[in-house]
């Protein structure tokens, strides 16, 4: 493993701790703050039946996080990057369009409203930047604190989550266990999970219910260790990649109390025996796996599960690339705002 030689603090980590130590009180007065748009969607999305989730990046990753809450009420929900969109496009017509951008500044974003004349009547966005482009371009919801100023995603996934748990709330979904979690975060150890990866030169991470919240971390993972990390489908893990797996390549698994959690403890298992090391954000309340280090939690499911494991994974994210990049949190390729394609 190559550490990180400098005891100082590097500025872009430092700039993600802000951003952490205001989430949780950020999310909550964002959830309050949605009370008023939020009924407004839920009641088009009744009408339609269909849900469209449009982003790119992490909130993408917010997108398809909620896909299967919004199935379980009986939305038909689907999640695309909007990049594929404009490439390959889904018929907007009859659907509810919830365009994700925490900037609401993104080239895609801009491209899309040019090419699609501003949208319908049911198109909907969610932002962190009251005066972007995306604000002023339809009836959006806005996350309290305003833009997101580090450059990995931290603060603005969470705020995202709480603005889909108000619209979730409106259709009639219990809020309360997500905002416990909200109210009350969880800190368990992470020590042996950093433990686990200290020499591995890759990670995938997977999910089956929380896929999406996989696939965040495995962005700000690669976004932040500038090493190939990526996120895969449990079972689509199952189907061929297996035969990366081994000492190098450490696995990241979410578990939470749904029907899925007996075959996300399979694959850790079966990734154990590939050789992998493998860490299992655990929140199914079934006892530990054996073979694998377990990151626990409160039985939980749904954003209530996601409101937990996320600010603990996002810890472990920053601490493991944090060892490894001099500079960690300060891009070399990207910017905080992609104005290009």
């Amino acid at each position: 493993m190559i550490m990180r030689t400098s005891r100082e603090r590097p500025a872009g980590l430092v700039a993600i701790d802000r951003e952490m130590a205001r989430q949780h009180a950020d999310a909550l007065a964002s959830y309050e703050a949605a009370s008023a748009l939020a009924p407004r969607i839920a009641a088009s999305l009744k009408s339609t039946g269909r849900l469209l989730l449009l982003g790119m990046g992490g909130s993408h990753a917010v997108g398809r996080a909620v896909e299967p809450l919004y199935r379980a009420l009986g939305i038909e929900a689907v999640a695309l990057p909007l990049s594929e969109q404009l490439g390959q496009p889904l018929a907007v017509e009859g659907r509810t369009i919830l365009i994700t951008s925490q900037s609401g500044e993104s080239a895609e974003v801009l491209r899309w409203f040019k090419e699609a004349n501003g949208g319908t009547t049911e198109t909907f966005g969610l932002t962190l930047e009251a005066k972007s482009f995306l604000a002023k371009a339809v009836p959006s919801l806005v996350g309290a604190g305003g833009s997101e100023q580090a450059f990995a995603a931290t603060r603005s996934l969470t705020i995202s989550f709480a603005l889909h748990l108000a619209i979730l709330s409106a259709l009639g979904d219990d809020p309360s266990e997500a905002l416990r979690a909200l109210k009350g975060p969880e800190a368990p150890d992470i020590e042996g999970a950093l433990t686990a990866l200290a020499d591995v030169r890759a990670v995938v991470t997977s999910g089956r219910r929380l896929q999406g919240l996989a696939e965040a971390i495995a962005l700000g993972l690669t976004e932040l260790s500038q090493l190939p990390c990526f996120s895969l489908e449990g079972g689509q893990l199952r189907h061929g990649p297996m035969e990366m797996l081994g000492a190098s390549v450490g696995v990241v698994l979410f578990r939470a109390a749904d029907p899925a959690a007996g075959l996300v403890a399979a694959m850790a298992s079966s990734a154990a025996e590939a050789g992998s090391p493998v860490v299992v954000f655990d929140a199914s309340g079934e006892l530990p796996i054996e073979g694998v280090t377990t990151v626990p939690f409160r039985p939980a499911a749904g954003l209530a599960a996601i409101f937990a494991m996320l600010p603990v994974a996002q810890a472990f994210m920053i601490t493991f690339a944090g060892a490894r990049v001099e500079n960690a949190g300060t891009p070399v390729r990207s910017t905080k705002i992609t104005r290009s394609e």
